[in-house]
């Protein structure tokens, strides 16, 4: 939770950064230096300022929409595996936990729109809902993708399969045993490369879950305001965009676990003279159950998914905003059917790859 709240912290200063790069403008540069008290100074205002209720809202429901919101987000960081030892839950199926806890935010957003008695909150949150729940599908279908070629849906097993430490023969493109190396070599992305194309889709569509642009349709401020928070002030916004950025990473450590390594390290395992122990020759990012091979792991995972949130933020201010026809056909007539097909190559590798490695 702490780790939660620094990271937005710091999200929301750089993607002003970012953005003000972008356009050529300074950003924050007034409340401390370089406006990096800026943030914090936004989010002791929100903490001060009176939660108003409108007359006309469902009080309840009003005030539990934002709490719900947030806590389905920061359930799905249970099944993340931050390193080889640092967990919540290591449980078999952590990635159907993960599709199915976060998508109960949906709820939360019907929620918050209705119960709000504003006609403006409730057309944003019923366009998140027809947006998520439309891009649901091809974002579930890539992970899936990467489900078939591992035959499991738990997140640390998968990530363990990416390194040197799978316990079973780690082929590169199916032809070529690269166990002994591991490092980018075993990364999926790269052993298996129609999972390349899987992460795009799954990263696309993710965008379009998380609420973000050229996805932004449903906090369109040109027509609907601010969507489906417009009521909101004080501690209640503080939670709704704290699960927005919350749920940014969340869903970049999900791609990178699946499809880009997780914990393990880009560098390929080289063994000391001598020394034939993979547990012991793994200097290059620290053995498994060491303090220093847990340190190396939530860096190169961090490092990863910091990075894909970077990319997120760069999107955000380099696209313009979809309109919801176009928002519907990338996601029916597009992604979908990507994801189907990359789905039937899977099954076709992996019964091609079982018979030629009996």
């Amino acid at each position: 939770m702490g780790f939660i709240l620094l990271y937005a912290l710091a999200g929301v200063y750089v993607e002003r950064k970012i953005s003000a790069f972008i356009q050529d403008r300074l950003g924050p540069n007034e409340t401390g230096p370089y406006g990096l008290l800026q943030t914090l100074a936004d989010v002791l205002k929100l903490v001060i300022k009176e939660p108003i209720v409108p007359q006309a809202a469902h009080k309840l429901l009003f005030l539990m929409a934002p709490a719900l919101i947030f806590v389905a987000v920061f359930a799905g960081f249970v099944v993340v595996p931050f390193a080889p030892d640092i967990l919540g839950s290591n449980i078999s199926l952590g990635l159907l936990f993960f599709l199915g806890v976060v998508a109960i935010d949906i709820i939360g957003l019907l929620m918050a729109g209705w119960a709000a008695n504003n006609k403006y909150a409730f057309l944003g949150s019923s366009r998140a809902v027809a947006q998520i729940v439309s891009y649901e599908i091809p974002a579930t279908t890539a992970l899936l993708v990467a489900v078939l070629m591992y035959g499991s849906l738990n997140l640390q097993e998968i990530v363990a399969s990416q390194g040197i430490y799978a316990g079973e023969a780690t082929y590169l493109f199916g032809l070529w045993d690269v166990s002994h190396l591991g490092g980018i070599l075993s990364w999926s992305v790269v052993r298996y490369p129609h999972l390349l194309l899987a992460f795009v889709v799954y990263f696309i569509a993710s965008l379009a879950e998380c609420n973000r642009a050229p996805f932004d349709i449903p906090e369109a401020e040109s027509e609907l305001v601010s969507g489906y928070h417009v009521e909101y002030s004080g501690f209640n916004f503080a939670l709704v965009m704290l699960a927005e950025y919350a749920k940014m990473l969340l869903v970049s450590l999900v791609a990178v676990c699946v499809f880009w390594g997780g914990w393990n390290t880009p560098l390929p395992n080289i063994p000391l003279p001598g020394d034939f122990d993979l547990n012991l020759a793994a200097w290059t990012s620290g053995a498994p159950g060491t303090v220093a091979g847990n340190l190396w792991g939530v860096f190169w995972l961090l490092i990863k998914s910091l990075a894909l949130v970077g990319i997120q933020m760069w999107v955000r201010w380099t696209y313009p905003r979809l309109r919801v026809d176009q928002l519907m056909h990338l996601c029916w007539k597009v992604l979908t059917p990507i994801a189907f097909g990359l789905f039937v190559i899977s099954g076709i590798w992996k019964l091609w790859e079982v018979y030629a490695h009996l």
